[in-house]
């Protein structure tokens, strides 16, 4: 199977008038249209947790881009939420310059991403928070986000997490976006999957568990394939995190396994330092290095199958619709 060319629809392509949509900053369309996708990055982000390693350079997020659709990326999904400097206003002329798609996220990372000040400020009204930034715009008048973005703790979730998940849950039964979660170092999914799909009625199939591969335990990712979550792999390894080297064994795993179309492939570039145009992997080592990999190890066709189709189903939604729990 050859990968679709990245461009092959502009970003401002028109969108499909019915059915499931990807929600980009320059409009819904059709996810057949996302081609070679990266499930998981950023183009901007800051946090009290990474001082000094902001994403903030709109010039250097650009020439991002333009590596990442070199390498033959086509679809960038920012899953920087609420409060972490995504820039949105800057999202939709980055689309349109580099011919990327670009899907950018609402929702709150954890307590320790953010002042006392601001949780106080949007702990009244968070789902009617990220309902509005999926519906009407970021800031009402920026581009509207297409995901959810929330995220969980070392092996467990504490009260700010359980809040945000059911604003969050609250949310997507409004609107069918889908869930991404940051998994700590990989760990919860089982919690996680507890408290959205258990006790707040979220299909699992509008949950991305996030950062799989920092924890590369077979049975947690076969439990949460199983139950019918997508399993985001999403980054180059760093010394604490056991990436790289097991992502095949992992991934060959779930595919034996017939859960080839749970899998969802990312960069997650989270400092200034990692981007490729300052030397590190960044945006297009998903493609120039991870791909080349895991081709060895499943083959090209199901490699692309994880870049393309799967996230295409990941990130589309009816979007207009009541989406209540079942």
């Amino acid at each position: 199977m050859t990968p679709e060319p990245a461009g092959r629809d502009s970003p401002d392509a028109a969108p499909r008038r019915t059915g499931r949509t990807v929600r980009t900053v320059l409009g819904d369309i059709a996810p057949d249209a996302l081609g070679v996708c990266d499930a998981h990055d950023h183009l901007f982000l800051r946090s009290p947790q990474l001082p000094g390693q902001e994403l903030a350079d709109v010039r250097l997020a650009a020439a991002e881009l333009a590596a990442f659709r070199a390498a033959g990326g086509a679809t960038v999904i920012q899953w920087t939420p609420y409060g972490m400097g995504r820039h949105a206003s800057e999202l939709p002329s980055l689309a349109r310059e580099s011919g990327v798609h670009l899907v950018a996220a609402t929702g709150l990372h954890q307590a320790a991403h953010y002042t006392p000040e601001l949780l106080e400020e949007v702990g009244a009204d968070l789902a009617g928070l990220f309902v509005r930034e999926l519906t009407e715009g970021i800031g009402g008048a920026g581009p509207r986000a297409g995901m959810i973005k929330v995220a969980g703790g070392f092996h467990g979730l504490d009260r700010h997490a359980r809040h945000v998940m059911a604003a969050a849950a609250e949310a997507q039964h409004a609107t069918g976006a889908a869930i991404g979660v940051h998994l700590d170092l990989g760990t919860g999914a089982p919690e996680v999957l507890e408290l959205l799909c258990g006790e707040l009625d979220v299909p699992p199939d509008r949950v991305i568990l996030g950062h799989l591969n920092r924890s590369p335990d077979p049975a947690v990712h076969r439990m949460a394939a199983e139950a019918g979550a997508y399993l985001a792999f999403d980054g180059p390894s760093r010394a604490h995190h056991a990436t790289d080297w097991r992502l095949p064994e992992a991934l060959a795993a779930l595919a034996d396994a017939g859960h080839g179309d749970r899998v969802l492939l990312g960069g997650d570039t989270t400092t200034a330092g990692a981007r490729s145009v300052n030397g590190g992997p960044g945006m297009p080592y998903l493609l120039r290095g991870h791909r080349r990999r895991l081709a060895l190890a499943l083959g090209e066709e199901m490699v692309t199958h994880f870049l393309t189709a799967n996230p295409a189903r990941a990130f589309a939604a009816e979007w207009g619709r009541a989406h209540g729990p079942s």
